[in-house]
């Protein structure tokens, strides 16, 4: 009895250890199978929402890829199918999703081929998806038919007037310049006019306050003031007395009106010579020798150049009305300026001749382009 006890325990040991080793193995072999499945497992992946369509309609095919990093989707190749639309790549919780809207006009079955992703340099295939284009019965019999319309216009539209207006501003602009700057010309003849219409005192005076207007002098332009102020009495003494004073020196000029005032050919005193003088050698020392004269001394010589203008004449009595200078300038101005009715009527003229021109070539040159277009016969 004792002698069986032991040979049975023996035997239900020696089973436990091989149901031990049998579970052992299996789950060797489990965990040899899982492993494999995993590394058979592709980290891309591509799917549809549908596989059949009619004709026409719109369907989403998505690639998924398992990693953000050095991932290259090419251009989707299709045979049968076409791409509507390539949406923006997105990221979903480290992957990346691409998505596309495809469509077909042809009825059959076409494949979605197999499409090469590259990941870290190592190139993975997807799937190929088979889509079943149906196409759309039409029951004529059922359809009521309309009768044939003829062509519509389009509605014009700005593309329709922009080459005539590129002309028209273009033509507009050529001709209201040309204008402008013949009437500006004009203009500028009738100042010059005005001023020779002046008598040499006149000129002087009104060229004296317009030179107190610039405030040279007081604006540390000293010289150029000097410079002015004996161009205006040298040009004074020139018109008056009908000698080269512009040219002459100084020393010159002095020595001439000394020997007209000695020959009483100019109604003037020595005095009048003598402040000339004194005021044309002032004008050369601030003009080359850089003096500087102060303000009372400017104001004085500003004072001589006036008592000169005033006290220079000729000996000739000339009678000059001053109603008749007058006349004159105020009567030549409207003779020669056009007024401001002449210019708008001539800027509308301009206008006019403008879009005229503009409409005309905005005609022709559809039919020179249309006589430029070759014509290809067809056998």
């Amino acid at each position: 009895m004792y002698e069986w006890t032991k040979v049975t325990l023996k035997n239900y040991w020696v089973t436990l250890k091989t149901k031990d080793k049998l579970k052992k193995i299996l789950l060797y072999i489990a965990l040899f199978c899982s492993s494999w499945m995993v590394a058979q497992t592709s980290p891309v992946e591509a799917i549809v929402d549908t596989t059949n369509i009619r004709i026409g309609e719109q369907f989403e095919y998505k690639i998924s890829v398992e990693g953000t990093e050095n991932v290259i989707i090419p251009k989707l190749e299709l045979k049968g199918l076409e791409v509507v639309d390539s949406l923006r790549l997105d990221t979903l919780k480290n992957k990346l999703i691409q998505k596309y809207i495809l469509t077909g006009f042809d009825s059959g079955a076409f494949y979605i081929p197999k499409q090469q992703i590259f990941i870290r340099n190592q190139a993975h295939f997807t799937d190929s998806l088979l889509i079943n284009v149906a196409t759309v019965k039409v029951d004529t019999t059922q359809i009521k038919m309309f009768e044939i319309k003829g062509i519509k216009g389009e509605p014009y539209q700005f593309d329709d007037y922009k080459n005539t207006l590129y002309w028209i501003l273009g033509i507009l602009f050529v001709v209201t310049t040309v204008l402008y700057f013949a009437l500006k010309r004009s203009d500028n003849e009738e100042i010059k006019t005005r001023e020779q219409l002046l008598n040499p005192y006149q000129e002087a005076v009104r060229n004296l306050k317009l030179l107190e207007e610039k405030l040279l002098w007081q604006n540390n332009k000293v010289k150029q003031y000097y410079s002015e102020l004996t161009d205006i009495v040298r040009n004074f003494i020139e018109r008056e007395l009908n000698v080269p004073a512009l040219e002459t020196t100084t020393r010159g000029l002095i020595e001439t009106l000394s020997d007209f005032t000695e020959t009483k050919s100019i109604l003037t005193d020595k005095e009048t010579i003598t402040s000339l003088n004194k005021l044309l050698q002032q004008a050369d020392l601030v003009k080359f020798a850089k003096s500087k004269p102060l303000a009372h001394e400017i104001e004085a010589d500003r004072n001589i150049a006036k008592h000169i203008v005033d006290n220079i004449k000729p000996n000739i009595e000339i009678e000059e009305s001053s109603e008749v200078d007058l006349v004159i300038i105020v009567e030549k101005p409207i003779i020669k300026n056009p007024s401001a009715l002449v210019k708008i009527i001539a800027l509308l003229l301009a206008i006019g001749i403008s879009i005229s021109i503009a409409y005309s070539i905005s005609k022709v040159t559809p039919k020179l382009n249309s006589l430029k277009t070759p014509i290809t016969n067809v056998e």
